[in-house]
C-alpha cells in the first residue's frame, strides 16, 4: 500500500515525473532520485500542501564502481541541468560515498541508501519507461508515519544524526514530524 501511495504522489507531481525522465535520459547506472527530494514531496503532501519545489538540492544517486571520479558526477549534473535548467542537481556516485562514512564499499545504490543517517531519507524513486520503481532499504513506514529515526546507533553516527536533525529542524516546516533519538 505504501509503495502505491508513493507512486501516486510522484506520478501526481509533474515536476517529479519530468525530473525522473531527465535522470533516465542521462543514463547513469543504477540511478535514482532520492533522499530529501522524495521525503519532502511526501511530507508536503501529507501535510495537505502542494509539493514545494524550492529544493536545496535534487538528490540523484547512482552506482558505477568503474568511475568514481568527481568529474563523472559533475558531467551528470551538467547534463541534467541542460535537460532541466534551474534545478539544483546534486549527483553522487554511491561507489565512492563509503569513503565519507569509513564503511566498507557499498554494493549498489540501495546499499548506499541503507547507510543514510535516518530512515525517511533512505528512499529512492526512478522511472523505467512509464513505471515508477521504488527502493527503500528500511521500508516506507517511517516516511509515511512522518517519523525520523536513526539508522545506526553507534556513537559516531548518533552524533552525526543529532547534529543533522538539529540543523534541519524538520518539525518547523512539517509540524506533524516526530524526530526520534535526539
Amino acid at each position: 500500500m505504501s509503495e502505491a501511495r508513493l507512486r501516486a504522489i510522484v506520478a501526481g507531481t509533474p515536476i517529479l515525473v519530468d525530473m525522473l525522465r531527465a535522470v533516465e535520459r542521462v543514463g547513469l547506472p543504477d540511478a535514482w532520485i532520492a533522499a530529501g527530494t522524495i521525503r519532502s514531496a511526501v511530507w508536503d503532501t501529507l501535510h495537505g500542501g502542494p509539493v514545494a519545489t524550492d529544493w536545496a538540492d535534487v538528490d540523484v544517486l547512482f552506482f558505477d564502481a568503474g568511475d568514481v571520479s568527481r568529474a563523472r558526477e559533475d558531467a551528470a549534473e551538467t547534463a541534467l541541468a541542460q535537460l532541466m535548467p534551474g534545478l539544483p542537481w546534486e549527483v553522487r556516485n554511491q561507489a565512492r560515498m563509503h569513503r565519507k562514512t569509513g564503511l566498507p564499499p557499498y554494493r549498489d545504490t540501495a546499499d548506499g541508501l541503507r547507510h543514510f543517517a535516518e530512515t525517511p531519507t533512505a528512499v529512492g524513486v526512478r522511472m523505467r519507461d512509464t513505471h515508477i520503481e521504488i527502493v527503500a532499504p528500511h521500508g516506507l513506514d517511517d516516511l509515511f508515519a512522518m517519523v525520523s529515526r536513526p539508522v545506526f546507533a553507534d556513537a559516531r553516527m548518533m552524533t552525526f544524526y543529532r547534529a543533522r536533525m538539529t540543523s534541519k529542524n524538520w518539525p518547523a516546516r512539517w509540524p506533524r514530524v516526530r524526530v526520534i533519538g535526539l
